[in-house]
């Protein structure tokens, strides 16, 4: 098991951060469990999400106080403290503000949005721990990463938004810290759907990961 702390580290071993947003709370929670029995430690649980913070209660009393557990969609100040109450030890924004800077406050790593390299200046100057490039599909995908790179080859980016698993190996491929994946991944087990076929796609994805990690 990984340092708690460490997020960056965490990141750079594991290679892959899967995103739960589900419509059945208790469906949610299972699929949080799954991912981490298939290999999956770190996982958002995106407080969009029916009943989000009950399931973030949930799975940090199931796996304990050493795991990565985020709450994703962190928008506001009050967002990041519920989100940190309900057991929460990572922050992931969309974009930068209230809630980054509540999350970098109260001393939690935070995966801040960014898209633009206005964007990526301003999240390092507010000492955002990675860089969430979101939507990174609507701009171009893998090929908008590489141009992102020129100016920061050495920043922390975790591409998001539309990651499948050809995808995760183009991202990883070109320098992504880790990617983030949600309905390629998840698929419909947050919403009750089956969960074989979610521990198949995990499996995929964390062969991908492996693979990218052996690569470095």
């Amino acid at each position: 098991m990984f340092d708690a702390l460490d997020f960056p580290a965490a990141l750079r071993s594991e290679r892959l951060v899967a995103i739960v947003r589900g419509s059945d709370p208790d469906a949610s929670f299972r699929t949080v469990m799954t991912l981490a029995e298939a290999g999956v430690p770190l996982v958002e649980v995106s407080l969009s999400g029916a009943d989000a913070l009950g399931v973030l209660r949930r799975a940090r009393a199931e796996l304990g106080p050493g795991a990565w557990l985020g709450a994703g969609t962190v928008l506001t100040a009050r967002d990041a403290r519920l989100a940190a109450d309900a057991g929460a030890n990572l922050i992931v924004t969309p974009g930068l503000g209230a809630g980054s800077e509540e999350a970098a406050r109260l001393g939690l790593p935070v995966l801040g949005g960014v898209l633009t390299p206005t964007d990526v200046i301003a999240a390092e100057a507010a000492g955002v721990t990675a860089l969430k490039i979101f939507p990174a599909s609507a701009m171009g995908g893998p090929a908008y990463l590489k141009a992102l790179r020129g100016p920061f080859p050495r920043t922390p980016f975790v591409p998001v938004g539309g990651v499948d698993a050809a995808a995760a190996e183009a991202y990883l491929g070109l320098g992504a810290v880790a990617v983030g994946v949600g309905s390629p991944l998840v698929g419909d087990a947050a919403d009750g759907g089956d969960l074989a076929g979610l521990r198949a796609r995990a499996a995929e994805f964390v062969k991908v990961a492996a693979a990218a990690e052996a690569g470095r």
